[in-house]
């Protein structure tokens, strides 16, 4: 299962993916917002999101906001995820391959839906190569530990 989530700004794109999702067989859990009527915070849509993939709930997620920016850095605090920030289908590919992101993060300002359905099927089409990624991937998680806070959500 695929979480998703975005912001007001992300919300008619996040609404596109979803839509070609469930054509393509996929299953997906919306995590919110509901409208573009009013103004939210993204932080709260990415810890959400987050918390599925963390959980186990979700194999991947999805995050959109305007730019992607602020989305994808909320979601990567949480410790054990890897946001990737994409523009184009290489970098999507790349996330996974060498990065093995757990959670796409998508500007809804910055791409069109045909751009972002095309690095949406990227970025689950891919897989991570392992090997000498695997080890810097190691890294990013002893960081985490390293760095943790100890605050609790």
């Amino acid at each position: 299962m695929i979480a998703i989530g975005s912001d007001h700004a992300g919300y008619e794109l996040k609404t596109e993916i979803i839509k070609y999702l469930e054509n393509k067989g996929c299953a997906v859990k919306d995590f919110g917002t509901y409208s573009a009527d009013c103004s939210v915070d993204y932080p709260d849509y990415a810890v959400l999101v987050a918390k599925a993939v963390i959980s186990g709930e979700c194999e991947k997620g999805i995050l959109i906001c305007g730019t992607g920016i602020g989305i994808s850095i909320a979601a990567n605090k949480i410790p054990g995820i890897r946001a990737a920030l994409c523009t184009n289908t290489y970098m999507a590919r790349m996330s996974i391959e060498h990065n093995n992101a757990n959670i796409l993060a998508l500007g809804s300002r910055v791409i069109g839906v045909g751009t972002a359905l095309d690095i949406v099927d990227a970025w689950l089409e891919a897989s991570f190569a392992g090997g000498k990624h695997e080890k810097r991937v190691e890294k990013i998680s002893i960081l985490e530990k390293e760095y943790k806070t100890g605050v609790e959500f």
